[in-house]
């Protein structure tokens, strides 16, 4: 049994609480692959579970963390063997199983993806969750007819880590972008990022019409509720809207008219439960012909276990931008 810090959170009679800790890996959720981790990454969920803002894990006490990289220690499948370089996200990480804030990580080998040439570990926690699920969405629009002959992609919520990285990778895939977002000091980065067009959130006006004038091809929503159903409309025959955010809200009112006239299609993007071939698929993607020209320039800061209740304190109070690498040992 090796000893490590872990960054744990408890609820109990004690109350909610997360900190660092020493636990054994004799402690950590059961899985047939043991790793060394050398990064990992913050997300908004992160960020709730870490505060216990919002309801996140299903029991306690858990290691925070949805996502994770490192190198195999011990394996009992046959697939890894020591040293290998390996990342994992969502997968239950932080909500059923211990996750990636800790100096080890005990994972599920069904959900274990090898490291794919072309990436380096902490690359791939820079994309984490927040670019696996842009890249999962564009793959559910190409298996639905996307084309970048449709028209540009809209991409709302752009001023946030999975915006960001849809401009890099819908742009690297050859689709114009217009980027959706109520930060207008971020337009200029939001171009250098690949944004063809910066669009104000605030000065968005929709009509209200079942169906209105084509201006998109397309689109990647993160924020839910009256974005979205503004979008709908706007939307070109057989384009499609690929929905994995609720910032906006969790409702939104429409009508069937953009499905039943236009043949839009609405794509729910659920990146934690993924199927492994599609996984793997999207992984080979961003580690190749997807994968963003601007990682350095979108990770923004780099944290440590240590430094996590600041960046989670920003991040609720809307006062964080880019992405967010933890730093557990590096390469």
């Amino acid at each position: 049994m090796t000893r490590f810090h872990a960054f744990r959170i408890h609820n109990d009679d004690a109350g909610y609480r997360a900190g660092i800790e020493e636990i054994g890996t004799d402690a950590l959720t059961p899985g047939e692959v043991l790793i060394k981790v050398a990064y990992s990454s913050v997300n908004y969920k992160d960020a709730l579970a870490g505060t216990g803002k919002g309801k996140i894990l299903r029991h306690y006490p858990l290691n925070g963390g949805i996502d994770v990289a490192g190198h195999v220690v011990a394996s009992s499948d046959p697939a890894f063997k020591e040293g290998d370089a390996v990342l994992c996200t969502g997968s239950g990480l932080s909500e059923t199983r211990d996750g990636g804030y800790a100096e080890y990580a005990r994972l599920d080998a069904r959900w274990t993806i090898p490291l794919p040439q072309g990436l380096g570990l902490r690359e791939s926690m820079i994309l984490g969750t927040a670019g696996f699920t842009a890249a999962l969405a564009l793959v559910h629009m190409l298996d639905n007819g996307q084309t970048p002959a449709l028209g540009p992609i809209a991409v709302t919520g752009a001023s946030g880590g999975v915006g960001q990285l849809a401009i890099d990778i819908f742009s690297r895939a050859g689709y114009a972008v217009h980027a959706i977002s109520g930060k207008a000091a971020h337009f200029d980065f939001l171009k250098s990022l690949g944004a063809a067009e910066c669009i104000d959130r605030h000065a968005l006006a929709f009509s209200g019409k079942p169906m209105d004038s084509v201006r998109f091809g397309g689109a990647l929503d993160n924020v839910g509720g009256a974005m979205l159903a503004g979008l709908l409309p706007l939307v070109a025959p057989y384009g499609n809207v690929a929905i994995c955010g609720n910032a906006g809200g969790i409702a939104f009112d429409s009508t069937v008219m953009p499905f039943i006239i236009r043949g839009v299609n609405l794509l729910g993007v659920a990146s934690a439960g993924t199927a492994r071939p599609v996984r793997e698929r999207v992984w080979q993607h961003l580690a190749g012909d997807w994968k963003p020209r601007h990682l350095e320039r979108i990770a923004t800061r780099e944290a440590t276990l240590d430094e996590l209740p600041d960046v989670f304190a920003r991040m609720l109070d809307g006062d964080s931008f880019g992405r967010t690498v933890v730093r557990v040992a590096g390469d």
